[in-house]
């Protein structure tokens, strides 16, 4: 009883955030996950210093070459050194995937906030307008738009930004709606607080996590998505490197060189992978049924 009691008071003492790091920290696979995450953000921010190769650089005389110690991931069609392109590739594709997720995610959470606050005929707009956009399989409306704007990276984000709007959306109004008759909200309003402040004050962080981790998959969902869309020549174009692309490019040498598509498979793998793992142990952590 004394264990528990003293328990109970070190808990009340720390804050949602410490309990929710300390808890996420005691899932090893979340942290080994994380871990990953970060080297592969590091190594994107610093692919200039350690790239031996600059991804352009070309070598006529070695193309399709095997991996070796000169070249630790071979070399393609043109000669380019695949671990260098690898590492520059890293920077496009995380750059698509948590570009176009903060972009979903600001758009699709202020507008499920305001329709499940306010309700009403602006929630019933709102929900059918999305009903319809979610209706398309995403792939499909990210194609459509991205052969209607163009190829490109800017094209790209807003491809898969439109397609991820709707889940934020509905997530958020969810989350709006279950806090929206709470008495600290009616407390908020008895005293005339802005329906932007109770919004953002009151609402918002409680509706953080389930939409954190939501934010997470959907980072892993992009990414994957960019990666099919360069895959079709319709993401980043060449000689930018990005790993959808690269393996788009190594589909007629599969035979030969099959190690043109193998690396950057696994380097989607990985990431994805780690992103999936990194949000389940999050949702876990901020699961407050699972709270002692």
């Amino acid at each position: 009883m004394k264990k528990e009691k003293e328990q109970q008071q070190r808990l009340k003492k720390e804050s949602m955030f410490q309990i929710t790091i300390k808890r996420l920290l005691d899932n090893k696979m979340s942290v080994f996950c994380l871990l990953v995450l970060a080297l592969v953000v590091l190594v994107a921010l610093t692919a200039n210093l350690i790239a031996p190769y600059g991804f352009e650089e070309q070598d006529l005389t070695a193309t399709l070459a095997k991996p070796s110690l000169e070249h630790l991931c071979g070399t393609d069609n043109l000669g380019r050194d695949i671990f260098s392109r690898l590492l520059y590739g890293s920077r496009n594709s995380l750059l698509v995937g948590f570009l176009s997720v903060g972009v979903s995610a600001v758009i699709g959470i202020g507008i499920g906030l305001c329709a499940g606050y306010f309700g009403g005929k602006l929630d019933m707009a709102i929900m059918r307008v999305l009903d319809v956009v979610q209706a398309l399989p995403a792939i499909l409306l990210a194609i459509a738009i991205s052969a209607a704007l163009g190829t490109g990276l800017i094209n790209c984000i807003i491809a898969l930004s439109v397609g991820q709007i709707p889940g934020f959306a509905r997530m958020s109004r969810a989350s709006s709606l279950n806090v929206q008759g709470q008495e600290y909200i009616e407390a908020a309003r008895s005293i005339n607080a802005r329906e932007g402040r109770i919004l953002l004050k009151h609402v918002l962080p409680n509706a953080m996590s389930p939409l954190i981790v939501q934010a997470t998959m959907q980072v892993a969902m992009a990414i994957i998505t960019s990666a099919g869309l360069s895959f079709i020549g319709l993401g980043v174009q060449p000689p930018n490197a990005e790993w959808g692309a690269m393996l788009s490019a190594g589909r007629n040498y599969i035979r030969q060189a099959p190690h043109m598509v193998i690396f950057p498979g696994i380097m989607i793998m990985i990431v994805v992978l780690a992103l999936n793992m990194l949000g389940d142990g999050l949702r876990d952590a901020l699961d407050p049924r699972l709270k002692k």
